[in-house]
C-alpha cells in the first residue's frame, strides 16, 4: 500500500466512524416545529398564563419590536419581562409600548458577571409562574411555537427544553458558514446523548429555553454561572446535574433576526467563545488543528495521488453534512465546500485563542471580558 492510502486512513476512520456512531450526530431527527412545519409540531393559540418570558436586551432597538410582536401571537395571558441592559438606543422605550410587557432598567454590570446573565439575574425575581421562557431579544417565534414547546415538554417530561434558532442566510458567507455552525455544534454536543439520562453531554441553545422556574431556583441560576461565556450549555449542565431532564432540538419556528452577511460578522460570533469551548487549552487547540488536518486536508492530498480510500472518505464527509443542508433548504452542493468551511472555522478558533493570549476572553455588545488571572 502506498503513502496516499495511509494519508487517507485517519479521515476514513473518522468519517465512517461518524456515520456508525449510535447517537447519529449527523442526523436532524431532534426537531420541534409549530403547526405547518413538521409532523411533530403542535400549534394553535392557548392560555399562556403559566409562562413568564425573560428577555435580556442591550441595544436591540432594530429587532425587539418584531420579537415582541411574535410573542403577542403565541396566546393569551403570557407575561413578558424585558431587562433593558444599559441600552442607549431606545430599546426600553420600544418595550414600554406593549401593555403586557414589564421593563426593568438594568443596573450596571458587576465585576465577574457576563452581561446577559446579569440581566437575567435581575429579571428572575419578577417570575411568579411555574415556567420561564428565556428568550434572546433577537429571536422571533412563529405562531404556535410556544404551544409546541409546552406540548413537547409535557410529552417528554423534560424540565428544560431548548431550541436551536434558524440563523438568517442572506449572503454567500451565511450559506457557507451558518449551517455548519449548527452542524459542528451537534458534533460537539450530540443531541441524542444530551437528551438521554447520560451525564456525559449537557447541551442547550440559549436563544430559546423553556424551563421550570423551580429548577432555575434550585440550581441558583443565574449566580451559579455568572461569568460563563457559553452560558447555555453551562446552564444545561447545572440543570442536568441537579437531577432534571433536559432536551434540545432544532426548529425552523425559532427565527434569529441577527443579520450576519459578512465573513467578519460570522468570525466575531464564533471567535467570542471558540477558545472558551476548548477551556483555554493550547494543547487542545493543537489537537483540534491536527484532527482538522487529518479529516479534511490529508484526504484531499491523497485523492490527488489517486487514492480510492480518500475518495470514499471525502464522500462520507460530504454525505454527513447533507442532512443539515437539507433541513435548512440548501443544495447538497454546499457540502463540497466542507474542507474550506473547516479551514475557516479553524482559523476563527485560532483567532479566538490569539485574542485570549492577549488578555481578552471575549468581546460582545461593546463589552470586553478579560482573561482571569
Amino acid at each position: 500500500m502506498d503513502a496516499a492510502f495511509w494519508l487517507a486512513v485517519p479521515a476514513a476512520v473518522m468519517w465512517f466512524g461518524l456515520w456508525l456512531a449510535p447517537w447519529r450526530p449527523w442526523s436532524v431527527r431532534e426537531q420541534l416545529e409549530p403547526t405547518g412545519f413538521g409532523p411533530n409540531g403542535q400549534g394553535g393559540l392557548g392560555d399562556m398564563e403559566t409562562v413568564t418570558v425573560l428577555i435580556p436586551a442591550r441595544n436591540e432597538a432594530e429587532v425587539l419590536e418584531r420579537t415582541l410582536d411574535s410573542l403577542q401571537a403565541q396566546g393569551s395571558g403570557l407575561k413578558i419581562v424585558v431587562i433593558d441592559d444599559q441600552s442607549d438606543d431606545g430599546t426600553g422605550d420600544i418595550a414600554r409600548r406593549y401593555p403586557n410587557v414589564e421593563v426593568i432598567v438594568g443596573q450596571p454590570l458587576p465585576k465577574g458577571w457576563a452581561g446577559k446573565l446579569w440581566a437575567l439575574e435581575q429579571g428572575k425575581s419578577r417570575v411568579k409562574t411555574s415556567m420561564s421562557l428565556l428568550l434572546d431579544a433577537d429571536i422571533a417565534l412563529e405562531p404556535g411555537l410556544l404551544s409546541a414547546l409546552l406540548a413537547h415538554k409535557r410529552a417528554t417530561g423534560a424540565h428544560f427544553v431548548s431550541l436551536m434558532a434558524d440563523l438568517r442566510r442572506t449572503s454567500f458567507w451565511d450559506r457557507l458558514l451558518l449551517p455548519a455552525f449548527v452542524y459542528y455544534f451537534k458534533l460537539i454536543y450530540p443531541f441524542a446523548v444530551s437528551n438521554s439520562p447520560s451525564k456525559w453531554v449537557a447541551a442547550a441553545a440559549g436563544g430559546c429555553v423553556l424551563v421550570d422556574t423551580a429548577a432555575l431556583r434550585k440550581v441558583n441560576a443565574f449566580e451559579c454561572l455568572k461569568d460563563a461565556l457559553i452560558d447555555d450549555c453551562t446552564l444545561a449542565r447545572h440543570i442536568k446535574d441537579g437531577g432534571y431532564k433536559t432536551w434540545i432540538g432544532l426548529s425552523r419556528g425559532v427565527i434569529s433576526l441577527r443579520p450576519y452577511g459578512t465573513l467578519k460578522s460570522v468570525h466575531d460570533m464564533v471567535a467570542r467563545s471558540a477558545f472558551t469551548q476548548l477551556r483555554y487549552s493550547t494543547p487542545l487547540l493543537l489537537l483540534v488543528t491536527a484532527l482538522f488536518a487529518l479529516a479534511y486536508w490529508f484526504p484531499l492530498v491523497a485523492l490527488a495521488h489517486g487514492s480510492w480510500l480518500a475518495a470514499l472518505a471525502l464522500l462520507a464527509m460530504c454525505a454527513a453534512y447533507v442532512p443539515t443542508l437539507h433541513y435548512y433548504g440548501l443544495s447538497p452542493i454546499w457540502a463540497l465546500a466542507s474542507p474550506l468551511i473547516g479551514a475557516l472555522y479553524l482559523g476563527m478558533t485560532w483567532s479566538s485563542a490569539i485574542r485570549s493570549w492577549r488578555g481578552v476572553r471575549s468581546k460582545w455588545k461593546n463589552r470586553t471580558y478579560e482573561v482571569h488571572h
